[in-house]
C-alpha cells in the first residue's frame, strides 16, 4: 500500500479545521499520515484538540512566529516523507474514496507528478454552490469520461485559459515537488506558479472523473479580500507577464498566448466591478477596471 503524506498548513476557522481533519482521518486507504502545522492561529483549541488524538498516525506543530500562507506551504514541503504528498485546506473535506482515487491514478500513471480528482465547490454551510468563477473551470475543464494525462504544452496551456485547477484537491509526486517548490514571490498564484513550473519542465497531471474532493468557497477568503481591492490583480498581472516571456522563449506560442490574455483573470475583474459597485465599494473600481483592459 502507498503511504500518502497529508501536510496541513493551518490558520482559520478551528471548526472547519475540525472537519477538514476529521474527513481525512476517515479515509478508506489507510497508509497516510497527517502533518499539522499551525502558524500561529490564535486560539489555544487547536493544540487542546490535536493532544487528544491518540492516532499516532497524526501530529500536531505550531510555528514559533507567523510564516504567512506562502512560507507554511514551503515548511510543509520540506517536512514530506512519504512518496505521495497533499497539500489539504485547513477547511476542505476530503471524501472518503480521495486518497484511494489519486493512490490508484499514480499507479495508472507511474509518470505523473500530479493528480486532480473530481471536485465539487462548498460554502461555508457546506452546501453545494456553483459561483460564476467555478462555473467557467467546470466549463474549461478537459472533457473525459475516464483518467487522462496531460502534460507539457497542452497542460500549460489549458490552465492557463482557465485554470480549473483546485489546489488543496491535488496530490503530488513527492519528488516532484520537493525538486521544484513553491516561489517565493507570489501568495495568491503559487499554485498555478508550481503547476507550470511542472509543465515547463515536461511534467504532467492526471484528471480523474471521480468526485473525491470538496472545496470551500467562502467571501472571507485570503484571495477573495486581495480580489476586491486590487492586491490579487496586480500579483496575476505581474505574474502572467512573466509567464508568456517564458513560454515565447521556449517557443510555446499557444502557452504564451494564453498568458497574455488571460482571459479568465480579465472576466473575474469584470464581474467584481459590479458587486464592487453593488457593495459601494466603489475606490476598488479603477483598479479593478485597469486589469480588466490590461
Amino acid at each position: 500500500m502507498t503511504a500518502v503524506d497529508v501536510m496541513f498548513p493551518y490558520y482559520g476557522d478551528v471548526e472547519l479545521m475540525k472537519q477538514a481533519a476529521r474527513s481525512v482521518m476517515g479515509q478508506q486507504h489507510q497508509d497516510w499520515r497527517l502533518v499539522v502545522i499551525d502558524d500561529g492561529y490564535p486560539d489555544p483549541e487547536p493544540a487542546r484538540w490535536f493532544a487528544e488524538i491518540e492516532d499516532p498516525r497524526v501530529s500536531y506543530q505550531r510555528n514559533e512566529k507567523n510564516l504567512g500562507a506562502n512560507g507554511n506551504y514551503r515548511k510543509a514541503v520540506d517536512l514530506i516523507e512519504a512518496p505521495i504528498a497533499v497539500m489539504m485546506g485547513a477547511d476542505d473535506i476530503m471524501l472518503p474514496n480521495y486518497l484511494t482515487a489519486v493512490v490508484e491514478s499514480f499507479d495508472q500513471f507511474p509518470q505523473a507528478d500530479a493528480v486532480q480528482p473530481g471536485v465539487q465547490v462548498i460554502d461555508e454551510l457546506s452546501r453545494v454552490t456553483a459561483p460564476l468563477g467555478d462555473r467557467v473551470k467546470r466549463a474549461a475543464l478537459p472533457r473525459g469520461n475516464e483518467r487522462r494525462i496531460l502534460g507539457g504544452e497542452d497542460l500549460a496551456t489549458s490552465l492557463l485559459r482557465a485554470g480549473w485547477h483546485y489546489f488543496p484537491s491535488i496530490a503530488w509526486k513527492s519528488e516532484t515537488i520537493k525538486r521544484i517548490g513553491f516561489r517565493t514571490e507570489f501568495d495568491v498564484v503559487q499554485d498555478l506558479a508550481l503547476l507550470l513550473d511542472i509543465a515547463a519542465a515536461s511534467g504532467s497531471l492526471v484528471l480523474t472523473p471521480e468526485l473525491a474532493f470538496l472545496y470551500r468557497r467562502h467571501s472571507g477568503s485570503d484571495s477573495s479580500v486581495r480580489a476586491f481591492d486590487g492586491r490579487r490583480f496586480d500579483e496575476e498581472r505581474r505574474f502572467f507577464e512573466g509567464e508568456a516571456t517564458r513560454f515565447e522563449q521556449i517557443g510555446w506560442t499557444r502557452a504564451a498566448r494564453a498568458a497574455r490574455l488571460h482571459a479568465t483573470s480579465r472576466l473575474n475583474a469584470a464581474a467584481l466591478i459590479a458587486r464592487s459597485a453593488a457593495g459601494g465599494k466603489f475606490g476598488y473600481i479603477p483598479k479593478l477596471a485597469k486589469h480588466v483592459v490590461g
